[in-house]
């Protein structure tokens, strides 16, 4: 039984796969995506810099942020990615996606006092909640374009949802470490960049069908 993106398309289309970025099906779906991953990246760029090159703390060597950071956002996955793959197979992926959202935006506050008082733990703590939100996405992202692209439009999607990724992750990647380059002030710009991304991303997210 053909899809309801099948029955939507015109029969013998083949439009580009950058013609997805103008519909609603798979617009915001794609830019919630893109947003979370550059949000991700900033934040654990941006925080791995603070603890490596510019505050001393005897706790956490900086040899070592890189290392634990990465750990932190990691466990989540090891842990709950079996979890998130039954709660996406329950209830509505749009919801879900929505709620991981406003989580992202809940973390981002935190992650902006941490920033600006400088509190290291309460950063880690929002590393591994970032990867809680990422370890929450994951399943949903992967079961959404099935259920709204046709199969000829499928390949084309996923590989758009890819190249938006790595987009998102070299952006964010660039301005953490750019932001935190401002001398006094980077940290502030890092903290209002996050939240005000983590907030438009869930304005996004609200869009998808």
């Amino acid at each position: 039984m053909p899809s309801a993106a099948d029955q939507s398309a015109p029969h013998g289309a083949r439009p580009g796969q950058f013609a997805l970025l103008s519909q609603r099906r798979f617009a915001p779906f794609f830019f919630t995506q893109f947003l979370g991953a550059a949000n991700d990246n900033l934040f654990k760029f941006a925080f791995t810099v603070l603890v490596t090159y510019q505050l001393q703390i005897s706790w956490l060597e900086p040899k070592m942020a890189g290392l634990v950071i990465g750990a932190l956002f990691i466990l989540p996955f090891v842990l709950l990615s079996a979890t998130a793959g039954q709660w996406a197979d329950k209830y509505d992926k749009a919801m879900i996606m929505r709620g991981v959202k406003l989580l992202e935006i809940v973390v981002m506050v935190l992650a902006g006092i941490g920033f600006w008082m400088q509190i290291v733990p309460l950063l880690l703590a929002c590393v591994f909640l970032m990867g809680l939100h990422s370890t929450l996405f994951g399943p949903v992202k992967y079961a959404y374009l099935p259920q709204h692209l046709s199969e000829r439009e499928l390949t084309g999607g996923n590989g758009m949802v890819e190249m938006g990724t790595f987009v998102a992750i070299l952006l964010g990647n660039v301005g953490g470490g750019l932001m935190m380059g401002i001398p006094q002030t980077g940290v502030h710009w890092v903290a209002g960049s996050c939240f005000a991304v983590a907030f438009i991303g869930w304005l996004v997210a609200l869009r998808i069908p």
